[in-house]
């Protein structure tokens, strides 16, 4: 009887008051957010159909495609900025492929009894058509990156089931636990285990709100970009490698290449002249990782079979990583021939501790200078 006659008094009180009015107004901001990336992630499943459907209604060759995506990308941005490059452009083809016209129409079937049809459903606004994607767009992108579908709708259930962040999507995919429930005795326990958020898995109201990947679909400047602090250190790195003697010769910005089905970029392509070789640098802003030195042994593989000429020694890679208070670099010299040879890159080329000072001086000054902040 004491405690609810306290409940009320709370209430009563200004605390009370303001507590309530913080709820109110967090919830208002998480359900604008969700309302935003409903109509996004419809609109871009909807931009990869049309693409689709254009390809297919010519004579669409892989070639064809490539230079379509290439010709709506350049119109695009020059219309709405970013988020309209060829990467985005095939992440949507992507996402209408992994999430059929068939299956989204059959969804929305179920949920009105007035949508029966293909043809109908094409007729639905953006607002319609996303109530189809309950999960955010960045949870689609993640999604994307699981091969199996029946993995895939494994974590698109259990994200949309549990309420899951995007960040603890993307553990759960890491760690592999679909295949760690499948092989489980007790499933249900895993599940319900896993339906825990960690420390720092649930993002806050304000956090939803700027999701890059929302300012970017509505035209607004993302107050934290990292994309504009890595162009920003990508472009510095240019221009300290160039001033550190006639060694260094700029070949490429973003330089473009397949892999099978998928495309990269990298950062940084240079040519030593000393070292007769190309320089291949990639740059994140983040952690060190593994799967780092996987993908810059993929594109050293790439630039010594299709990049490098007879005469010129095999490439070497550069891996930046600018994470926040502490930076790493780190040559992959692990497939040159010869010993002699590595050791002769090491001494020709830049100290691996040059290069860390200079990312974490040139980093603190773009923070300073408000590049994050797009002033």
């Amino acid at each position: 009887m004491k405690g609810s006659v306290t409940a009320r008094k709370t209430r009563n009180t200004y605390d009370g008051l303001l507590a309530g009015v913080v709820d109110l107004l967090e919830d208002a901001r998480r359900a604008a957010a969700r309302s935003v990336n409903a109509v996004m992630t419809a609109a871009y499943w909807e931009i990869g159909r049309r693409i689709v459907e254009f390809e297919q209604g010519g004579k669409a060759t892989a070639g064809y495609g490539e230079k379509l995506l290439a010709r709506i990308a350049g119109d695009l941005t020059a219309r709405f900025g970013r988020g309209f490059g060829v990467d985005n452009l095939q992440r949507m083809r992507l996402f209408y492929g992994a999430w059929p016209a068939e299956r989204i129409y059959a969804t929305l079937s179920r949920k009105s009894p007035f949508e029966k049809s293909a043809t109908v459903s094409r007729k639905l606004d953006l607002s319609d058509l996303g109530r189809a994607f309950p999960l955010p767009w960045s949870h689609y992108v993640r999604l994307l990156s699981v091969d199996a579908p029946e993995a895939r709708a494994f974590y698109e259930a259990e994200a949309l089931r549990g309420g899951w962040s995007v960040r603890q999507l993307d553990r759960q995919i890491a760690t592999r636990f679909y295949e760690r429930t499948t092989l489980s005795r007790d499933k249900a326990a895993m599940l319900t285990k896993g339906s825990k958020p960690k420390p720092g898995d649930r993002l806050s109201a304000e956090e939803e709100i700027k999701d890059p990947l929302v300012l970017e679909f509505l035209g607004l400047k993302d107050e934290y970009s990292e994309s504009a602090l890595e162009e920003a250190l990508v472009r510095h790195l240019e221009h300290f490698l160039l001033e550190l003697g006639d060694d260094f010769a700029f070949v490429a910005r973003q330089k473009r290449l397949r892999v099978g089905s998928e495309w990269y970029r990298i950062d940084l392509l240079f040519f030593h002249r000393r070292l007769h070789c190309l320089i291949v640098i990639d740059l994140k802003v983040g952690k060190f990782s593994h799967a780092d030195a996987g993908q810059m042994n993929l594109y050293l593989n790439y630039a010594r079979e299709h990049w490098t000429h007879p005469n010129e020694n095999p490439p070497v890679g550069l891996i930046l990583c600018a994470q926040k208070d502490y930076a790493v670099a780190h040559y992959a010299l692990e497939g040159l021939p010869n010993k002699v040879l590595a050791a002769e890159y090491r001494t020709a080329l830049p100290d691996e501790k040059t290069l860390v000072a200079e990312i974490e001086k040139t980093r603190r000054m773009l923070e300073i200078g408000g590049i994050l902040r797009g002033k």
